[in-house]
């Protein structure tokens, strides 16, 4: 008799196909199942030999191949759509099995979910997953909340697929109902407040003059000290590109408007009910914002002139380095004030967060990979922190980078802001959604 599958994947898209196909790599026996029978078809005549599937064209099926307790991931649109899956699989499940919702969801609505499935019996895991499509199939950073109990017969499962350091899993138990999506939105909160830093970063390095290959230098260079992350490294290689159409550097022709899939906003509109200060990441929320608002953007730059937008500096590298240390802090503060958020969320919940263990998942597979992390893990696990700031290596960092963000903020002779708007442009290249 076949073995039944020990773990089972609702959804064919490109996210859960490609979690799919990690599990399969990882040894697991994979049940999926697509609502649209011919996209289970397509990843098997695609995929079909990277491991052991078992495809189902129906649901009562799909859950009859999986062993108990059945754990099933769901990989669908947030909202409606999830609600909606749960539903079909309900009838079809008994006492004791797992539901883990891989998507974006709203915290709230997890908690939601959670209580009404375990009053069946059922075990209802809200399950972070960050890295987009390439680390859903190489290794993501995972985090996933519910009861202790089904991350038992989980979290093997999930630890196996996630990414690793140093041998250690980038995933972890991080509380129950809600808490593991609540932690992947604070996540994107910080991603989004990095990604606002950088892209200043880059303003004050335009405004100073440098050529984009010079900035792309500069970078580099960053990269390879405490500033060593995912964002900093891709910044460095987006400013090399050139546009095969036009010829022109990949950032002129790139429309300059960010989207959003809600988590960054859903960031601040918690922290404001909680009553914790996350401003670095509210601002870059509504700097998001206003990128994607051509018509408000267009009105003021018809009424209003900005002023050139041009630094001088004495001393060019040295101001290139108050730039690095300024950023550093930034980067630092912002994540300070999401982890404060979360344990603000988890005295307000009860989830009892281990917030270095989170820093430590956080080391790879996600948007946010960063070295400092490894710092932010070692700082809490060896001090009983109230915020990141007062760790000692943290504080001392600060102590050091304050003259640097001081000066680079009011540089000592400039023509002009290097924040200037730019006029709206008629992009060959559009910038996809992010993907957090």
């Amino acid at each position: 008799m076949t073995e039944l599958a020990n773990v089972g994947v609702v959804g064919m898209a490109v996210m859960g196909s490609n979690l799919a196909r990690n599990l399969a790599h990882k040894g697991h026996r994979v049940a999926i199942y697509n609502r649209t029978a011919a996209k289970t078809d397509a990843v098997m005549a695609e995929h079909g030999s990277d491991g052991d599937f078992r495809p189902a064209h129906e649901l009562a099926d799909f859950v009859a191949s999986l062993e108990r307790p059945r754990r099933i991931i769901i990989m669908v649109q947030a909202g409606g759509g999830t609600d909606a899956t749960i539903d079909a699989l309900v009838p079809l499940l008994e006492e004791g099995d797992i539901v883990v919702d891989g998507g974006n969801a709203f915290y709230e609505d997890t908690r939601r979910r959670e209580a009404r499935l375990r009053e069946l019996g059922l075990h209802f895991v809200g399950a972070g997953i960050s890295g987009g499509e390439v680390g859903a199939l190489e290794g993501p950073s995972i985090m996933p909340g519910g009861s202790r109990e089904s991350y038992e017969a989980l979290g093997p499962i999930l630890e196996s697929i996630s990414a690793q350091v140093d041998g250690e899993p980038c995933c972890t138990y991080i509380g129950t109902d809600g808490a593991g999506h609540f932690v992947k939105m604070i996540h994107n909160g910080i991603e989004y407040a990095d990604m606002q830093f950088i892209g200043e970063a880059f303003q004050l390095l335009k405004g100073l003059g440098l050529t984009y290959p010079e900035m792309a230098d500069v970078f580099a260079a960053w990269n390879t000290g405490d500033l060593d992350s995912y964002l900093i490294e891709i910044t460095s290689e987006v400013l090399r590109k050139v546009d095969a159409a036009t010829g022109r550097p990949l950032v002129e022709v790139i429309v300059d408007a960010a989207g959003m899939k809600g988590t960054g906003t859903w960031t601040v509109q918690s922290a404001l009910n909680l009553g914790t200060p996350v401003n670095t990441i509210a601002e870059a929320v509504f700097a998001r914002a206003i990128s994607s608002a051509p018509e408000l953007r267009a009105a003021a730059q018809r009424a209003l002139t900005g002023p050139a937008g041009v630094i001088e500096a004495a001393d060019r590298d040295a101001f290139i380095e108050q730039i690095r240390q300024a950023l550093w802090a930034s980067k630092v503060v912002a994540y300070a004030q999401g982890l404060d958020e979360i344990r603000m969320a988890g005295a307000e919940y009860g989830w009892d967060i281990n917030i270095g263990d989170v820093a430590g998942i956080w080391r790879d597979g996600c948007i946010i990979r960063a070295r400092l992390l490894e710092r932010i893990r070692s700082e809490y696990a060896a001090n009983n922190l109230v915020t990141l700031l007062e760790a000692p290596s943290i504080a001392e960092g600060l102590t050091g980078a304050q003259e640097g963000g001081e000066r680079s903020s009011r540089p000592p002779s400039r023509r002009g802001s290097p924040c200037r708007a730019s006029p709206r442009r008629s992009p060959t290249t559009t910038r996809p959604a992010p993907r957090d």
